[in-house]
Parts: C-alpha cells; sequence; structure tokens
C-alpha cells in the first residue's frame, strides 16, 4: 500500500494545537544516578544510553526512492545506527531482497528494527519477510479516527489477531499513534481504549511523542501510566505558531530533554528520528537532529 502520510499530518487533526507546551529545559546532567555513594560492592546505576538513536526513512522520502543506497550510506554517516522503514512504492527494503536489504545493513553497521506498514493483508508473507530482514517490529502507521468506542475496541480486537501472526514469526505487532487517537471522545481516550483491549504478548505501541504533544497530553504522565507498553518512540519535534509546523529537534516546544529521561525509565528501547517538514532541506535537517541526540543530556 502507497500510503500517503502528507495526507495523514492534513488529517490528523491540526486545530485543537492549544495551550499546553513543553519549553526546551536546560539540560542537566548525563543521566546518571548520583544519589548516594558507593563503595566496592555498590555500583551506582547509570541511565541506559539513548546514543544509538535511528531514523525512520520516511523523513527522507524526497530523495530516497532515486538512490537508496546512497541515502542510507549519508544517514549512516550522519550517525544513525538504526532504520525504520516503510512501505513505499519500491517496498519496505527498497527494491532489495529481506537478505539483501540486511546485508547492506550489516555493511553500514545499522540495524534495520522495525518497518511501517499495511497490516490488512497478506501478513503471513510480511512477518515472514520482516523476520528473513532482522527485523524486530511491523507497525500499522495510520487507522484513522474512529466514529464509536465500540469501533476502537473492534481494531484493538484486529490488532491482537495480528499479533498472533506475527509472534508466529518471531516478530512484534504493533501501532503508531497520531493525534487522533489522543482526543477525548465520549469521555475517554481512544489511544487508552486500545491499550486496555490488546493484549501486551500481542500488541505494542510506538509512542509518536509529537502527536501525542500536539493532542495537549502530558507525555511524561502517560508514558509512566503505561510503562512497558510502548517499545518504540518517534522523536520529532514542532512549533505552534503562527501555526503548527514540524521543525529540526531542539527548535520547537517538545522537551526531550525530560520527556527522554521518562520513556527510558519506563521501559522505551528504540528511539528514532523522524522529521516531515524541513526549514532548509531534508539532509540538512537530519544531520542537525543526528548531532542534537549525539548532544542530548537527559534532565
Amino acid at each position: 500500500m502507497d500510503y500517503n502520510r502528507r495526507l495523514f499530518l492534513k488529517a490528523a487533526g491540526f486545530a485543537s494545537l492549544g495551550a499546553i507546551t513543553y519549553p526546551l529545559a536546560s539540560c542537566a546532567n548525563t543521566g546518571n544516578n548520583e544519589a548516594g555513594s558507593t563503595d566496592s560492592t555498590t555500583v551506582a546505576a547509570v541511565a541506559p544510553s539513548i546514543d544509538n538513536f535511528g531514523v525512520q526513512l520516511y523523513s527522507a522520502r524526497d530523495i530516497i526512492g532515486k538512490d537508496p543506497r546512497g541515502v542510507l550510506k549519508q544517514l549512516a554517516d550522519l550517525g544513525y545506527k538504526k532504520i525504520e522503514s516503510y512501505q513505499g512504492d519500491q517496498g519496505v527494503f527498497w527494491g532489495m531482497t529481506p537478505k539483501e536489504f540486511k546485508a547492506y545493513m550489516d555493511e553500514l553497521g545499522m540495524t534495520i528494527v522495525s518497518t511501517h506498514a499495511d497490516t490488512t493483508k497478506d501478513n503471513e508473507k510480511l512477518a515472514n519477510e520482516a523476520a528473513e530482514a532482522g527485523l524486530s517490529y511491523v507497525l500499522q502507521p495510520y487507522i484513522g479516527p474512529q466514529a464509536t468506542l465500540d469501533e476502537w475496541k473492534k481494531r484493538a480486537d484486529e490488532f491482537n489477531k495480528r499479533g498472533e501472526i506475527f509472534n508466529k514469526a518471531g516478530v512484534r505487532f504493533g501501532y503508531h499513534n497520531h493525534d487522533y487517537s489522543f482526543k477525548e471522545q465520549d469521555g475517554q481516550i481512544p489511544q487508552e481504549i486500545l491499550l486496555a483491549n490488546t493484549d501486551p504478548s500481542l500488541v505494542m505501541y510506538e509512542l509518536d511523542i509529537c502527536w501525542i504533544s500536539a493532542a495537549n497530553r502530558d507525555v511524561s504522565e502517560h508514558l509512566k501510566k503505561y510503562a512497558g507498553r510502548y517499545e518504540l518512540c518517534h522523536v520529532k519535534d514542532f512549533v505552534r505558531e503562527p501555526e503548527f509546523q514540524q521543525t529540526d529537534l531542539g527548535k520547537g516546544v517538545v522537551n526531550y530533554p525530560s520527556i527522554l529521561k521518562v520513556a527510558l525509565d519506563t521501559g522505551m528501547k528504540h528511539f528514532i528520528v523522524e522529521q516531515e517538514e524541513y526549514p532548509e532541506s531534508v539532509m540538512a535537517s537530519l544531520a542537525h537532529d543526528a548531532q542534537y541526540m549525539k548532544n542530548l543530556q537527559l534532565a
């Protein structure tokens, strides 16, 4: 499926991007736990590293199709260690077989950990190809707003069934949110309905931090409430004024030094940079974002 996420941006509800903002905090320390003293039998706890950050290839959608190998090499040179692919017109593996793609990732010193894909059909084939390429996750990137809460529960049931298929191949199934699933509907938050009605052994979640923030939800509070349910996240920034627009990391309103510390503490395993709008150019933004992640110190 050639899902056009440019349309998703327009459909995701830019209205109601209201009052809550997350002004950037000063970077306090490296994340080491220095409380208390240690002796020869006690080692101070150290926060997990996020040095091995990744990038969603949709960020490079305007250039990757002409030279997939060349663009992947550029991303590796910028310091990205992980790849999340998407199902474009050349497929998840960009014209390569799953084994060829994995071999090229190995050559670059990178790992393809996940992909976005249409999981409404051909899941046995998709699961087997993902396993062959060494992926850990396949994610449904978009389902759109649902008309009723019962429809959200039906989607949760469908997710559980898909999870069974992917589990058999040794790959995890998951769902990536937009802002619509965090907007209150009949007194409830649809994302919480999905979480409550899916089996954690079958369905995991990728938290798009931009979109939950855009929906005016407290990211840290949500992560703490659902600790262990989110294994990947999208790291991308945005501004609200004069209108909603994505921007380079650190230039927007999302307080990443604080939020990513909470994410680490609540079980987040993979941090995937994604950017869909660029102040200058694709590679200029992705170079900036990589440097931001390298320099990031947790609050």
